[in-house]
């Protein structure tokens, strides 16, 4: 595509969702599809690169771990690369020791220093729980303790979620947790989905795949907003980045939580034993610690080096990654606001994480998108349907 080429389609951002719907059009439907990234490198926070001192394979924005059930998700993901078979596994430090987790019968017994069956386990959690009536909790902390108990609590949630939201959980909404999970077998696996992997050849080499249709251009450090008047009302546009900047702003800026990663390079072998070990100390300022070399053991490593991560919660600041929406009330009428604008917006579709204000997983994502693909751009493209956004909630 040349630059006096018109696209069929301009996608706003090169993460998961944008890349499904530039390869779900240039394959599926013959289009030409532009994808306008303002990075210097496609993918979001998917990207991944290799380190060249020692092999290991970073993932720039933190740990991605792909698992979903959608077996349609699982089939399109597999066109462009194949899974290892890892399966997720997370401990926690929590006063000098380390835990299974989530929390699971591995945990109980540990903590509480004894054995207990299954169902002497559900009994012991059940008695500590009753200290507070969940239908009377006025705050997350009040919440967490009528679900799990006040030793779990302090134990494993206090601090974590104070570190993860730099405010005291005590005054947190209780309607940010709706469930604690508690397993009562020795299950450790993280995830509970049918399908669990790693791309094998790394995160990079998958979406640069998922981009290399011949339909379909890829422009690197370019902000969709200096190019704009190009193409809005134009050509049809899939706009993936944060729906606020879209508006200016106009009705505020929604609220985000990001992270700050702090990587060092170590003279050993094996740091920790593991990809993630969660910090549940309140003392320790980061949120947990990633060892990447963890997530591939069948790759070749330089030996007597490590890469290890230190993660960091805290609220975005302009400037910043967004990574999790913090959901206020506000938050959500803010959002109720740009989605009667985005209605509006003429031949303009909001997909992805940013685009609907939601915490969208890699699968949630691409699932999206080809619900998008089918019930909005397909109908378009091949039969004239009006192409509507609906709103940012699509």
């Amino acid at each position: 595509m040349t630059a006096e080429t018109t696209p069929d389609l301009v996608v706003v951002g090169s993460g998961f969702f944008g890349l499904t719907i530039a390869e779900r059009c240039a394959s599926e439907l013959g289009l030409k599809v532009l994808v306008l990234e303002r990075r210097h490198h496609l993918g979001g926070n998917a990207y991944s690169e290799f380190d060249e001192e020692t092999g290991i394979e970073v993932h720039v924005y933190g740990t991605h771990l792909f698992h979903t059930s959608n077996k349609r998700v699982w089939d399109y993901v597999n066109r462009f690369t194949e899974f290892t078979g890892y399966q997720h596994r997370v401990y926690a430090k929590y006063e000098g020791q380390v835990y299974s987790f989530p929390m699971n019968l591995g945990l109980i017994n540990q903590f509480f220093g004894r054995s207990h069956t299954p169902d002497e386990a559900r009994a012991l959690i059940a008695e500590q729980a009753s200290e507070i009536d969940t239908a009377d909790a006025q705050n997350l902390e009040e919440k967490a303790i009528s679900l799990i108990g006040r030793p779990l609590y302090e134990a494993f949630v206090r601090g974590y979620t104070a570190k993860q939201w730099q405010t005291d959980p005590k005054e947190l909404s209780a309607d940010i947790i709706t469930r604690l999970p508690v397993r009562y077998t020795f299950d450790n696996r993280y995830f509970n989905d049918d399908f669990e992997g790693l791309p094998v050849d790394g995160y990079t080499a998958w979406l640069e795949r998922m981009a290399s249709h011949e339909n379909i251009e890829v422009r690197l450090d370019t902000d969709f907003f200096d190019v704009a008047e190009e193409f809005k009302g134009k050509v049809p546009i899939v706009y993936t980045g944060p729906v606020d900047e879209y508006f200016g702003s106009s009705e505020g800026r929604l609220s985000w939580r990001t992270i700050d990663l702090e990587a060092e390079t170590l003279d050993v072998d094996d740091f920790q034993g593991t990809g993630v070990v969660n910090a549940n100390d309140e003392g320790v300022p980061f949120t947990r610690t990633l060892e990447f070399k963890h997530l591939h053991p069948e790759r070749t490593y330089l030996p007597g080096k490590t890469i290890v991560v230190h993660e960091y919660s805290r609220f975005a600041e302009e400037g910043d990654e967004p990574y999790y929406p913090v959901n206020t009330a506000e938050d959500r009428a803010k959002l109720l606001r740009y989605r009667e604008l985005a209605k509006a917006e003429p031949m303009v579709l909001f997909g992805g994480r940013l685009g609907t204000y939601k915490y969208l997983d890699m699968h949630m994502a691409i699932g999206s998108a080809l619900s998008m693909f089918d019930n909005k751009l397909a109908p378009h493209f091949t039969d004239g349907a009006a192409l509507t956004s609906g709103g940012v909630d699509e």
